[in-house]
């Protein structure tokens, strides 16, 4: 069975995030050591607490993470994870994992954080394998900005606003949606993520 790692940055319930993996058919086990988590065939960063404080849990371990992601180590980041793949943030201080160029700046809009339900403009990629449409659910204050914009592979839309709602780099993933959260849609994307992972 697939080991699936899901880091714990020290806040928030991950349940709905691993049911929703294991539905996928991984053996997944939350962990706050990022070493012990590179024994697992795929990382998930998941979309709960602040760039910060996260970016600090994660920096102990965080250049052996990007080298087990540069070196091809399936990761998905969701939210805050897809921010932290990126190399800052407005957010807090800290850097992130670099392992896609740019950085996080604010939302704008006249209502943030941007909660609810949002069309996602999909391109082909992997991670909507199947899909002909989906409708995400967002919690988000802060978006992507990527140096590259070939590494986007979906767009929403929030007021006047056009932001990345997912990138990829390699066998790195980044969705700004929350999946788990996103009904049998959202499933199909982490199961498309699984279906990525070498056996």
């Amino acid at each position: 069975m697939m080991r699936v790692a899901v880091i714990d940055y020290g806040t928030g319930n991950l349940h709905s995030l691993v049911k929703a993996l294991e539905i996928g058919g991984a053996d997944v086990w939350i962990e706050q050591d990022l070493n012990r988590a590179l024994d697992a065939q795929a990382i998930v960063l998941p979309g709960v607490g602040a760039f910060g404080a996260a970016a600090a849990q994660l920096s102990p371990g965080a250049p052996a993470l990007h080298e087990a992601i540069s070196n091809g180590k399936p990761c998905l980041g969701i939210c805050l994870g897809m921010q932290l793949l990126f190399e800052r943030s407005e957010e807090g201080t800290g850097s992130g994992l670099s392992a896609l160029s740019g950085g996080i700046r604010r939302l704008h809009g006249r209502r943030v954080p941007h909660m609810g339900w949002n069309d996602v403009e999909m391109m082909d990629d992997a991670l909507f394998a199947g899909m002909s449409e989906l409708l995400a659910y967002y919690a988000n204050s802060y978006i992507a900005v990527p140096a590259d914009e070939s590494d986007v592979i979906a767009w929403s839309r929030y007021g006047r606003e056009r932001f990345a709602a997912a990138v990829r780099r390699d066998s790195v993933w980044g969705v700004q949606f929350h999946p788990e959260k996103s009904g049998r849609a959202g499933l199909r994307v982490l199961h498309n993520f699984l279906a990525q992972v070498p056996a």
